[in-house]
Order: structure tokens, then C-alpha cells, then sequence
């Protein structure tokens, strides 16, 4: 599924860091993301809609994966990816991912690559059939390396968007988040969003196929 829109559950897909920034933020070099960086974005989208899995999330993560590639593609060139790059360290990555233990500290957690991208937002200013009294930017899809959390990069790359939308005319900026991801709503809370529209869902029992 796309990073951009279409799909209404794809915005919901915020996982975010949740800190002040602190030694292990300042870093990390927050900055507009390339053509080279599409990979390492789409591998992030996929880990963050496995995240999302736990709060209810309908995304699969590595089916949509060629999408989320050519979505973050498509924000490359519309200016609307942003990207938060680790130390040219080459520090293990102790995050959730998966692993065979190649290219591996040996305890199974990959090891980051000198700038290895350990974060990204997407974002954009919506357009659609219908006029608003407002411009409207949108912030699809935010996200942070576990081990990377709490020391302000998602924060970082908040404002960054915050700001890119602004300069490109925005009034409001919405975002949407899973009813029961706490930490983002409180992320999000602290840094002045305010609810503003609910969407609601209801399960149908049985297969659909009942004509009674």
C-alpha cells in the first residue's frame, strides 16, 4: 500500500520516538531524503506496518512493500521525504528486525551501515475533488528505529515536515493515528495536535455471503 493516501488506513501508521532531544539525537542528521534512500525507506514502512499489527492496524507490511517503494519514490520528488540518518559509526542497529545473523555483531541484530537511515516521515500538501476553507498538509507516515527512540529525532523530523508544509502554504496539518497507539497520541498531544475527526469501524460477522 502506498505511503500517500488512497488507502485511509495507511496515514495511521505513526510510530514515533517520543523523546526530548538528547546526545544520541544530536547525532543524527535529519535531511531530505534521495532516490538511493527509496530502499532503505520501504524496508522501514515495512517494519513500521508490522508494528502497527499490534494495534489494529489492516496494512500487510512486506506484500505492500514494492508500493511503499514506488511511494516513497513518488515523495522524493514531490519534496515530501525526509529522512534522519545514524553516525557514520557503524553501531549495531538493536532494533526488532529480523535476522539470519549475517553481517551481524554476532548477537543477531544487524549492524547499521555508516549512515544508515534509522528514521523518515512522509508528507505532503492534500489535494482532492472538494474545495476547504483551508490548505491542508498531511504527515503520512512517521517512524523511528527502535533504538533510536527517546532522544528527539522523531521530534526532528516533525518539525522538519511541520515546516516544509508551512513554506509550501499549508494552514492546518493533519495526521492520523490507531485508536489505541497511546504513546503517539501523547507524542503528537505534546507537540500541539488536538483531535479533530473520528473514524469508526465495525466488524461483519460471518463471510458476507448470507442472504437471509
Amino acid at each position: 500500500m502506498p505511503l500517500d493516501p488512497p488507502d485511509a488506513d495507511a496515514p495511521d501508521l505513526n510510530r514515533l520516538d517520543g523523546g526530548e532531544a538528547g546526545s544520541a539525537g544530536d547525532s543524527v542528521t535529519v535531511e531530505s531524503g534521495t532516490m538511493d534512500d527509496v530502499d532503505a525507506v520501504a524496508d522501514l514502512w515495512v517494519a513500521l506496518a508490522d508494528g502497527q499489527r499490534s494495534y489494529g492496524t489492516h496494512l500487510a507490511g512486506a506484500e505492500n512493500r514494492p508500493d511503499a517503494a514506488d511511494a516513497a519514490a513518488r515523495a522524493v520528488v514531490t519534496d515530501g521525504l525526509v529522512v534522519a540518518r545514524g553516525p557514520d559509526s557503524g553501531e549495531a542497529d538493536l532494533d526488532d528486525t529480523e535476522t539470519d545473523g549475517a553481517d551481524s555483531d554476532g548477537t543477531g541484530s544487524p549492524r547499521s551501515e555508516p549512515g544508515a537511515i534509522v528514521g523518515f516521515v512522509t508528507f505532503g500538501v492534500e489535494s482532492g475533488r472538494y474545495d476547504l476553507d483551508v490548505t491542508r498538509g498531511v504527515v503520512y507516515n512517521l517512524f523511528v528505529r527502535e533504538r533510536h527512540r527517546g532522544a528527539g529525532v522523531g521530534s526532528r523530523l516533525l518539525a522538519t515536515a511541520e515546516s516544509s508544509l508551512a513554506d509550501a502554504g499549508a494552514d492546518v496539518i493533519s495526521l492520523e493515528v490507531m485508536a489505541d497507539n497511546a504513546d503517539a497520541k501523547r507524542f503528537y498531544d505534546r507537540h500541539g495536535y488536538e483531535p479533530h475527526r473520528v473514524e469508526l469501524e465495525k466488524s461483519i460477522p460471518g463471510d458476507g455471503s448470507d442472504t437471509d
